[in-house]
């Protein structure tokens, strides 16, 4: 089937999908979509893709040899919209459609794509891929092992088949719950992105895997005034979900999010610089563990020898109350995978157990050159790129302490609640990360709020210095995005509050 006949053929029986009555008042009427019942190997049945064509395929691109060969096949459609003072000012759909192919010999890895999902020019593109080195001659598999989708993200309708007609009446309930919020809220922007993305992975070893790959976001920010200052704020929401996931309560909640995160700006000041102790607030603070510590236990980097972690499995990195965990199986979460994109089942690492470096994460080339198996942790942007091993949901398990004991154990220091942008040294783990919204602590007690505030420490040291963990462990529902590598995917993060015994603050010099 080609592209415009997939695009235009929505119609057929399926799910009904009615708009949520707590919306019934935003000027839009009601309106009904029917759903399409999605294939269970959509590849193959919209495409023409069947496994005689993909053991051709497979064939010429282990023709020279091969250690390890896959073939990922990707369709995914993408929206978005922007609402600004009640008007539509942007919206825009992208289509990705095509196949990487990818044979590796020894150390050399072959990759090749194309957006042409016909045999001729697949058959061209493993020539290509293959091209790169030879070795032992190898047979393709013949016929496939088909195994089921995963249940981790299920959707009744996907995102294909939901119109701007029920989008748009969500969007201005969430601008309108905002300006009612505050009276100082003078301009809301509304930012929505859906996708439907459909992937079928064939690997040298006879395994086929397809999923069904939902993702939905939701952004509001808040520009507030009080004479002549101006403050601004942000918040959202992000998950593997569908329509129905957006209730009145969650959008409430995010929507008052961001107005409560604008308006303490106005009294909020930037704390004395130098080096104290810093909390971490729970959640949105899991952005310094992804990106300081995380990525150094990504087993590339340690590979190579650029991580700090090279070596150091086995050895203690953190006090005995720290564990550190990647969990791609969470159901319905931002980085949540049933399969990841090498086709292996996506699970549960342990990096750091009660204080001791136990794992990397791994894709299967590094597994292999460690004698181990794969994480379930090879991960690509789209069928254009090689996959490489990265974090899904990374996360730090709950501690022995309280938050309240926490604060009351800081004498002089500063909590940190939410980031806007920082900067990160992978192999040494340096770090800079802007803090939007914090509290002085005084005394043990949160005194002020705190606003523009650099944080810049080392993430292996830092985490040696968390000297409390707290048991209020949550991920973030913010829609956070990794990039590596010139590469970007979706990811959970989240950490429980936590106690960093010095950390330097860029605050204000008091003399």
């Amino acid at each position: 089937m080609k592209r415009r006949e997939f695009l235009g053929g929505a119609a057929a029986s399926g799910a009904v999908l009615t708009m949520p009555a707590f919306i019934s008042g935003c000027g839009i009427q009601q309106a009904t979509a029917v759903a399409n019942k999605t294939p269970e190997n959509p590849f193959m049945d919209w495409f023409g893709v069947d496994q005689a064509t993909t053991a051709q395929v497979m064939s010429e691109l282990s023709a020279n040899g091969a250690d390890a060969a896959d073939l990922y096949f990707q369709h995914s459609r993408t929206n978005y919209l922007t609402l600004e003072d009640g008007i539509v000012s942007s919206a825009n759909s992208t289509i990705e459609q095509g196949v990487g192919l990818r044979v590796v010999i020894g150390e050399q890895t072959g990759y090749a794509f194309t957006e042409d999902l016909t045999l001729p020019a697949m058959l061209a593109a493993a020539k290509t891929a293959a091209a790169i080195a030879s070795g032992s001659r190898v047979v393709a598999p013949q016929a496939f092992n088909a195994l089921g989708m995963g249940d981790l993200y299920k959707t009744v309708v996907p995102w294909s088949d939901v119109g701007i007609d029920r989008k748009l009446p969500l969007m201005k309930f969430v601008e309108s719950q905002a300006k009612s919020m505050d009276e100082a809220v003078e301009k809301v922007a509304v930012y929505w992105a859906d996708q439907d993305e459909r992937v079928m992975i064939a690997t040298l070893d006879g395994t086929l895997v397809t999923d069904h790959r939902p993702m939905t976001r939701v952004t509001v920010t808040v520009t507030a005034r009080r004479g002549e200052e101006v403050q601004s704020g942000f918040s959202n929401i992000a998950a593997r979900e569908e329509f129905g996931w957006y209730t009145e309560e969650r959008l409430n909640t995010m929507v008052k999010e961001a107005v409560d995160r604008t308006m303490v700006l106005f009294d909020a000041r930037r704390p004395p610089a130098g080096e104290m102790p810093v909390i971490l607030a729970s959640g949105a603070s899991g952005i310094l563990l992804h990106e300081a510590i995380g990525h150094g236990m990504e087993a590339d980097f340690n590979r190579k020898g650029t991580s700090i972690y090279t070596d150091m499995i086995g050895k203690k990195v953190a006090e005995p109350f720290v564990t550190v965990v990647d969990q791609a199986t969470i159901p319905r979460e931002r980085g949540a995978l049933n399969f990841d994109d090498e086709g292996n089942k996506a699970g549960r690492t342990v990096l750091v157990e009660d204080g001791i470096l136990k794992s990397y994460l791994h894709d299967t080339i590094s597994a292999k050159q460690y004698g181990l198996q794969p994480t379930g942790s090879g991960r690509r942007q789209s069928y254009k790129y090689a996959p490489m091993p990265r974090m899904s949901c990374t996360f730090m398990e709950d501690g022995p302490h309280t938050t309240e004991e926490i604060v009351a154990a800081v004498d002089r220091g500063i909590i940190c609640e939410t980031y806007t942008n920082g900067q990160v040294q992978i192999g040494a783990g340096d770090y800079t990360f802007y803090v939007k919204n914090g509290w002085l602590v005084e005394n043990g007690k949160a005194t002020a709020p705190i606003k523009d505030v650099n944080i810049i420490g080392n993430g292996p040291e830092s985490l040696k210095r968390i000297t409390m963990v707290a048991n209020d462990a949550r991920l973030d529902t913010g829609g956070w995005t990794c990039g590596k590598n010139g590469q970007s995917v979706p990811v959970s993060q989240g950490i429980p509050t936590v106690l960093v015994s010095k950390m330097t603050v860029g605050g204000e010099n008091v003399g």
